[in-house]
């Protein structure tokens, strides 16, 4: 099934976070015409070049042959096609050679990436992340070298945490790092779970990479930063010999079968190291939370793709009788239950990029801010959503894949139809980039004690202000009323979570999360309809039926997570595993 890009709610979505504004004041050149412009040219490009390489992709996938990666059918000519287009460098500072613009235009054009070919968009993603860390860590050399290439997309980048056996639990990474004599050092361990670790689409790859020094304190404390090149660097900028680093292997996944996720092994490659020694942990965090927002829009993208193909195959497959026309047999459009489910999908995809377009735009506006304060705000609010964004979006991206193959029934199990593999590709976005448990642990335990509580207070506070604003709108009013019931719910849960410290707040953390994403997700639905409520078009029209179908399809459960926050702990505690029969 054509993947067919999203491109006027994309608009929507940046419209509603508010990417008007920031255009106009740092960006003056980047006016609508000019942002619509940009939207439908990457919705061609990732309809055009990289949706159709999606089923061969996960079908033949990348290989490993004598010691090296090979990626998958058609991907490295898409990968240059890519670059070519200038799409790898969207956001990137102009001085080193990218085009300047938003944050948040690069997020919706890679959710149109990740949609059309998930396995694909990792890599870019991926050297996304780089390209942040090194501008903000990285020495005048690597400036000079290789972060141009970067931005330019010839060279490509991946993120070295993940060990055998430290995955989460950083503070176990044994790989060491070893002073060369020469101002350098050498590498010496083992990487797993790395990303497009290797791959023969681009002409070098820059790992950053997390080890230790021999005289480093132990835990997280004693790590430091490196990057190191496949091909070593010279300092003219050509490539040298290959590096002392390798793929020892890549994994056989249950899905995003086109990315290859290589065990990489250090065995003394030459290294240099970014940033400060034992500073490691937080220079790599500026591209872990660049990949969480990445991450987040793939659920969203995954989600789409899994709703066109089941919408597309709810109006072709005919069965039974319709209900509302009476037509035998009807396309499952036709029944009620299966149109529910169509209309939540989508209600939930826009809820979700709602989210995490408005994360993006928070992300520029803390740093192009006119004043110090609006900035600090901006950078409070981008904190405290990009957990949501990254656990509650490919929460959805799973759900929303899952109902796609209910949609198609018997022939979604099927693997012919291709619903099979959004569902087996989204499975990973919960997982990578820090569990959405993880995600929820941050929000609870960082981001929502904040201030004291006062960044959530200020966001319950412009939610309750739009569900009075809805209230007597007759197409909108029962959306205000659940709405107003939602975030009351919030506030009780946010109260509860600021008291209880420990365990109690620990074991409530997924279902705070997933309230606070609901509530905020139809927040983001209601203006959008209120933002479109003069329109008289189709489009237009489905916009308030979306927010009605998710208040009372979704934010009618928040008073019941809420509760589900607050309440069952002891019996978390309690009930030891041999009495789950380990």
């Amino acid at each position: 099934m054509s993947y067919r890009a999203p491109v006027r709610d994309l608009a929507l979505s940046l419209q509603i976070a508010g990417h008007p504004a920031l255009v106009s004041g740092a960006f003056a050149e980047l006016d609508d015409d000019t942002v619509a412009a940009v939207l439908e040219a990457a919705g061609a490009f990732t309809q055009e070049q990289l949706a159709p390489l999606n089923r061969k992709g996960d079908q033949v996938g990348a290989r490993y042959e004598n010691g090296t990666v090979i990626a998958a059918p058609g991907f490295a000519d898409a990968y240059q096609a890519f670059v070519a287009g200038g799409w790898n460098s969207l956001s990137a500072d102009p001085e080193h050679g990218g085009q300047g613009l938003t944050k948040a235009m690069e997020l919706a054009v890679f959710e149109m990436v990740h949609a059309s070919n998930m396995a694909f968009g990792l890599c870019p993603m991926l050297t996304q992340g780089a390209i942040e860390a090194l501008d903000l860590h990285g020495t005048e050399r690597q400036k000079s070298l290789v972060l141009p290439k970067l931005v330019s997309g010839e060279w490509t980048g991946t993120m070295n945490l993940t060990e055998p056996q430290a995955g989460s639990d950083l503070a176990a990474v044994t790989t060491r790092a070893e002073p060369d004599g020469n101002g350098g050092y050498k590498l010496y361990g083992q990487k797993i779970f790395i990303t497009w670790g290797d791959h023969d689409a681009a002409d070098n790859i820059c790992h950053l990479v997390l080890a230790r020094l021999p005289d480093s304190p132990p835990g997280v404390k004693g790590i430091s930063l490196f990057l190191a090149t496949k091909r070593e660097v010279l300092d003219d900028g050509s490539l040298g010999v290959a590096n002392e680093l390798r793929a020892g292997s890549i994994e056989h996944k249950l899905g995003i079968h086109g990315s290859p996720t290589c065990v990489m092994l250090f065995e003394g490659a030459k290294a240099e190291l970014v940033g400060e020694i034992n500073n490691g942990i937080a220079h790599m965090f500026v591209m872990m939370n660049a990949a969480r927002l990445q991450v987040g829009v793939q659920g969203v993208g995954i989600a789409e793709r899994a709703f066109q193909q089941a919408l597309a195959f709810a109006q072709e497959r005919k069965q039974g009788r319709a209900v509302w026309s009476a037509e035998v047999p009807a396309p499952l459009y036709g029944h009620p239950d299966v149109r529910r489910s169509l209309l939540l999908m989508k209600a939930k995809i826009e809820a979700a990029r709602g989210i995490c377009m408005t994360t993006g735009v928070l992300a520029d506006q803390a740093r192009l801010a006119p004043s110090e304060a609006e900035r600090a705000t901006a950078k409070a609010r981008q904190e405290l959503l990009t957990p949501i964004a990254k656990a509650w979006s490919t929460d959805v991206g799973v759900e929303v894949a899952s109902m796609g193959v209910q949609v198609h029934g018997g022939m979604g199990f099927i693997e012919e139809t291709g619903a099979a593999q959004h569902y087996r590709d989204a499975r990973i976005a919960p997982i990578y980039e820090g569990t959405n448990g993880i995600q929820a642990i941050d929000l609870i335990g960082r981001k929502v004690a904040m201030q004291d509580g006062a960044v959530m207070d200020a966001l319950c506070a412009e939610m309750h202000a739009t569900a009075q604003a809805l209230q007597g709108d007759p197409a909108l009013g029962g959306v205000a009323a659940h709405l107003e019931a939602g975030v009351a719910a919030l506030e009780r849960a946010t109260d509860w979570v600021l008291q209880n410290k420990g365990p109690n707040a620990l074991a409530g953390a997924t279902p705070y999360l997933k309230l606070a994403g609901d509530v905020i997700g139809g927040w983001m639905l209601a203006r959008q309809a209120q933002a479109v409520a003069d329109g008289q078009d189709a489009w237009s029209k489905s916009k308030p039926a979306l927010a009605r179908v998710f208040a009372s399809q979704v934010l009618a459960q928040a008073p019941g997570l809420a509760a589900g926050v607050m309440e069952g702990a002891d019996d978390f505690e309690a009930v030891g595993a041999e009495a789950l029969g380990a």
